[in-house]
């Protein structure tokens, strides 16, 4: 089908009856006479970090963890193609508003911030929390590995790469070294949108990355898919 017309977006499951997704997505890559088109992998498999660093290869697609509701697909479509939801047809419309009506996205869990500038801090407390979430906040590497050990149940981090002390890089590579945070997720902010940068932050042990400035409709998707029972809304 991609070889005979063009598509704005394909969603893809991991799991296919003939061959895997990775294997689809290196297929299209190779094939030089089509086009391939923005990718959103759409599966309810746990990713190895191997397997998220695969798809990092192509840098236009979103990784969706264990997302289940048709509600929260099509809010990470609309985000993905960046249109405008006014321009969707009123069917879709109506969806994305009931999935919205009279609830907070999220509900208590808590997030560790971790970045020293104080600005940025502030900024992203004022947004995220009236959303439903529990911040707490570090200012570097070593903080981090403190408040981590201080309070019970983080349930996402999210860190900033260029720090004094201990950068991001280091602080992520400690946190790994904890087998009971093997699992725990890390969102990586960096100001550098220097090519490569994705690859070397899922490398040190990032499950994702965000570029700064943040956008913040952005960051609250991937916050959903990350999170657990998150997105239930």
């Amino acid at each position: 089908m991609v070889r005979t017309q063009s598509y704005d977006c394909m969603i893809l499951d991991l799991r296919l009856p003939d061959k895997s997704g990775l294997e689809l997505l290196d297929a299209l890559a190779q094939d030089k006479t089509t086009i391939r088109p923005p990718v959103i992998v759409y599966t309810g498999k746990e990713l190895s970090r191997d397997e998220i660093l695969q798809l990092r290869r192509y840098s236009d697609s979103i990784i969706i963890k264990g997302v289940k509701s048709p509600e929260r697909l099509l809010d990470e479509v609309s985000l993905f193609l960046h249109r405008v939801e006014a321009h969707l047809p009123q069917n879709q419309q109506q969806l994305l508003i009931e999935s919205r009506k009279g609830q907070k996205p999220f509900h208590g869990q808590k997030v560790l911030l971790v970045d020293d500038d104080l600005r940025n801090t502030f900024a992203l407390m004022s947004a995220l929390e009236p959303k439903g979430l529990k911040i707490f906040v570090a200012r570097n590497g070593f903080e981090a590995l403190a408040k981590l050990s201080e309070v019970d149940g983080i349930d996402l981090v999210l860190m900033d790469i260029m720090m004094p002390e201990m950068d991001g890089y280091t602080a992520m590579r400690e946190i790994r070294k904890d087998p009971k945070k093997s699992n725990l997720p890390i969102i990586a902010l960096t100001a550098k949108a220097m090519r490569g940068d994705q690859e070397k932050c899922i490398e040190a042990g990032a499950n994702d990355y965000l570029p700064k400035p943040i956008d913040l409709e952005r960051l609250l998707s991937v916050l959903k898919a990350w999170l657990p029972q998150a997105g239930e809304f």
